[in-house]
């Protein structure tokens, strides 16, 4: 859409749309590959919502991230916990061979690795396609598994997903909050970081959190991709001041979710994302939040948040609070690059 019909149709102001098309828009967490697997839903063409509308799926594609201003996004293969170890090992190998194959036969995305892979698919006007995985478990058959990743194809791990797995356990309420990261999950983090491999810490119970801060090399930076904050809303789910703080200590970044559940209890909406973007500025600073949208995770966003072509809705939420052209544009996109930039080059 042009700018002006582009404002009409979210009700924002063509300033909002414009600063939006001039910034580098990177979403840290997209899930749609897993309905690709699970029952054909294709991330190659454009697909509608769904038929339960705005809940679960239906949220994202690339040729919708392209038309939304998506430059950029990380495309994720979740694991699936239900497998043997060697099976959750086979399932990624063709997990990853298949979401290869759908970035290079899509028109307009390009598969990168680092910022100058980025770069140069933005300077193509090409989406940039980053690949991570969600649930450390897809390669906890050995430490010998990581070594799939040394090409650097995958730019970050999550280590647990709700079912936790070998090397720590999730934040879920059925799960301990004071369960330890493990031998092995130490020596996961260490070999990752080897292999300047990204550790993701979303999902993570809140000891667990703490050591893999402790062991994690202090030169390299720590995600948070997709998660709300405490401090705007309590929740099992997300993560507190002092996480925070352990985060950008490491010059790391902090991905704010659009699921309605982990945002707050009511009348959510693009608003109330900017309430949790606002917390991480005011706690650590414009340095350290980013967008990690999660959709097509399960989730249900809320309904001026469904597809990227709204995210100018949080542009002009931002616009409203007075906040500068470079914090806003360092949230959208920049601090995620100069991430990337820290863990990668």
């Amino acid at each position: 859409m042009e700018t002006s019909q582009w404002a009409r149709t979210l009700d924002v102001s063509e300033e909002a749309v414009e600063l939006y098309r001039r910034s580098d828009v990177i979403d840290l967490h997209i899930d749609s590959f897993i309905w690709h697997r699970l029952f054909g839903y294709d991330v190659r063409r454009r697909n509608s919502r769904g038929w339960l509308g705005r809940r679960f799926y239906g949220h994202a594609d690339l040729p919708r991230a392209i038309d939304g201003g998506l430059t950029g996004a990380t495309w994720v293969i979740t694991t699936n916990p239900f497998r043997t170890r060697r099976g959750r090992l086979r399932a990624f190998r063709q997990n990853l061979e298949r979401l290869r194959s759908a970035l290079d036969e899509t028109p307009g995305v390009r598969h990168v690795r680092d910022t100058a892979e980025y770069q140069a698919a933005r300077a193509a006007g090409e989406h940039g396609a980053f690949i991570g995985i969600q649930g450390g478990n897809a390669l906890d058959d050995g430490l010998e598994a990581l070594e799939l990743l040394q090409d650097g194809a995958v730019l970050r791990v999550t280590l647990v997903h709700f079912t936790g797995a070998r090397a720590a356990t999730s934040s879920a309420p059925w799960k301990s909050r004071m369960a330890p990261l493990t031998d092995f999950g130490r020596d996961y983090v260490r070999r990752l970081n080897e292999l300047r491999i990204g550790v993701d810490l979303a999902h993570i119970n809140r000891r667990g959190f703490f050591d893999v801060v402790e062991v994690h090399d202090p030169s390299l930076p720590l995600f948070v991709t997709h998660t709300g904050v405490s401090g705007v809303y309590e929740h099992w789910r997300n993560v507190d001041d002092e996480q925070l703080k352990a985060i950008a200590d490491t010059g790391g970044t902090i991905g704010v979710i659009a699921q309605t559940f982990f945002l707050g209890r009511r009348n959510v909406n693009a608003a109330t994302v900017v309430d949790h973007i606002q917390h991480i500025v005011d706690t650590v600073g414009e340095d350290h939040a980013s967008i990690g949208t999660d959709w097509d995770g399960a989730i249900i966003p809320p309904a001026d948040l469904v597809e990227p072509y709204m995210l100018p809705r949080l542009v002009q939420e931002m616009l409203d609070r007075r906040w500068s052209d470079v914090r806003i544009t360092k949230i959208l996109g920049g601090n995620v690059l100069r991430v990337v930039e820290l863990l990668r080059g």
